[in-house]
């Protein structure tokens, strides 16, 4: 048996990741096909990693190819991460609905975090509409729908679970949230059951049609597109925009850009955060 991976089989690989889930693999990080590959490879008593491309490729389901996508997706989450989309949404955004809805404009506000990982950022969401009606006494939760999404089949099951060891509690929570929005016993953290009803969990591959999920107002795709070819950011970025309301706002991370990728979006800085609008 044969654990090191050839460039040949990484190739391979690459291309199938890719046209599986849209991730790709740069052209240095072999390694990282290999290592969280390695132990599938051995489960289905493939000799190398060709023979584990062929097999997948042929004989692998969708249980196989689950499995390798669940592998080479990178679950990293924080909750309120880069602070800013959040005082966005509680300051700016949810208020321009507010009005709608007064108005008779709107019934429903709908919000999709795509590529949720492990449910921090929906929940980060949650908490921070619930501040948003819990200020205003007008807003009722109902109308208010959280959509989350994500191709991993173990981190959708962590998100819908609700339960954080204290590490990942820390990472970005504030304080006063964890008393007010967790229940602790020990060292295990559950989201209370008013928080977790407001978001519903899917699983979902941006590769596919989006027209099943309908309309948004709000989506959030954070730190996700990083990972994609730049041919499938256009794709994807063209998906997005068709799947806003008139006027939607759509959140990438920090360190993400849509220039060069599409022009159906105009740039708005508000509250120290930087998101798009669908062009009227």
């Amino acid at each position: 048996m044969t654990t090191t991976i050839s460039r040949e089989e990484f190739l391979l690989l690459r291309g199938y990741i890719h046209d599986t889930c849209g991730i790709l693999v740069g052209d240095e990080k072999s390694y990282l096909v290999e290592s969280r590959l390695k132990s599938l490879m051995n489960e289905t008593d493939c000799k190398n990693f060709k023979e584990f491309y062929i097999h997948a490729k042929k004989n692998g389901g969708m249980g196989l190819r689950d499995k390798i996508v669940d592998a080479m997706t990178t679950n990293e989450s924080l909750w309120f991460r880069d602070k800013h989309p959040f005082n966005s949404l509680q300051k700016t955004l949810l208020p321009e609905f507010l009005k709608n809805i007064k108005t008779g404009k709107k019934e429903k506000i709908r919000i999709w975090s795509a590529g949720c990982s492990t449910g921090q950022e929906p929940y980060s969401i949650a908490m921070t509409v619930m501040e948003f009606i819990r200020e205003n006494h007008i807003l009722h939760p109902s109308v208010v729908e959280i959509f989350a999404t994500d191709i991993s089949n173990s981190a959708l099951f962590l998100a819908m679970n609700g339960k954080y060891d204290s590490f990942t509690i820390s990472r970005g929570l504030p304080e006063e949230m964890k008393k007010k929005y967790f229940d602790a016993d020990n060292d295990i953290y559950s989201i209370k059951a008013d928080v977790k009803k407001f978001v519903e969990f899917n699983r979902f591959n941006l590769q596919d049609s989006f027209q099943s999920l309908g309309k948004f107002d709000i989506i959030f795709c954070r730190n996700v597109a990083i990972y994609f070819s730049q041919d499938f950011k256009k794709t994807l970025f063209s998906k997005y925009a068709a799947s806003l309301n008139s006027g939607g706002t759509f959140f990438l991370g920090a360190s993400e850009s849509m220039l060069n990728y599409s022009s159906a979006f105009q740039t708005i800085k508000s509250d120290g955060a930087i998101y798009y609008k669908v062009k009227s």
